[in-house]
């Protein structure tokens, strides 16, 4: 699939909803028959997720994420909650300028760190005027209310509407203090399961409680493609 056009149906694709009837995450439509929605789900070797296990250290430059923006609507598509953002979000990597489109949720966590899954995944989807995609990952772990979630779950919408945000906030603030994090070369977690996708996953978590995660999953369901092949890829942190 060419580039620019993949960029654009991920973005179409989670606004809308696109194909709904057609997967899932349970029974006939689950993960295992996602080929027959796309053949990279199933021939694919470089699939996401992953279970981050030997990651070896690199000389990795500091991810240079300037998300300055603010989050300003969520939709509830029938898949994931998704956030609409506005302003100057981008994300500077390989020498390559990346805007931010959207971030979206999965509960429990798709990727695991060292077999660990964690009760929550948001995950930044960003894209060049090329059409590069570069995933920016956070894991979130029990503990305090976390301030931002909380202003997200008191405006849950309702399946297939959108519903705008009374007050808007920085998107940043969902991003973890440190700029440790794990990369590797992976593919979308959803179908089409397009490949080529630049996966960096943070180190370190954010907190969210247990009524948060109670309420997120409650909404989502469990919207967690299992673990793929780690095949031939390497994956290192800085």
């Amino acid at each position: 699939m060419n580039k620019l056009l993949l960029a654009m149906s991920v973005c179409a694709f989670y606004s809308a909803g696109a194909a709904a009837s057609e997967w899932g995450y349970e029974g006939s439509h689950g993960p295992a028959h996602w080929g027959g929605v796309s053949q990279t789900c199933a021939k694919g070797q470089n699939q996401s997720p992953v279970d981050i296990e030997g990651a070896l250290p690199a000389n990795l430059s500091a991810l240079n994420v300037s998300y300055q923006g603010q989050v300003t609507a969520l939709t509830n598509n029938g898949h994931t909650l998704q956030a609409t953002v506005e302003g100057n979000n981008q994300l500077q990597v390989d020498g390559k300028t990346f805007t931010l489109k959207q971030f979206h949720f999965h509960t429990p966590s798709e990727n695991l760190i060292k077999a660990y899954q964690y009760p929550l995944e948001a995950h930044f989807v960003n894209a060049d005027e090329q059409g590069s995609l570069a995933v920016v990952a956070v894991m979130f772990d029990m503990g305090s209310e976390n301030p931002a979630l909380k202003q997200l779950t008191e405006s849950l919408p309702d399946k297939g509407h959108t519903v705008d945000l009374a007050h808007p906030f920085a998107v940043d603030t969902l991003l973890p203090e440190t700029n440790h994090y794990y990369r590797f070369n992976g593919s979308l977690t959803t179908p089409p399961c397009s490949e080529g996708v630049r996966w960096f996953v943070m180190q370190q978590p954010k907190a969210l409680s247990e009524q948060q995660r109670a309420v997120l999953t409650g909404m989502m369901g469990k919207n967690n493609r299992p673990i793929q092949p780690r095949n031939a890829r390497i994956f290192v942190s800085n």
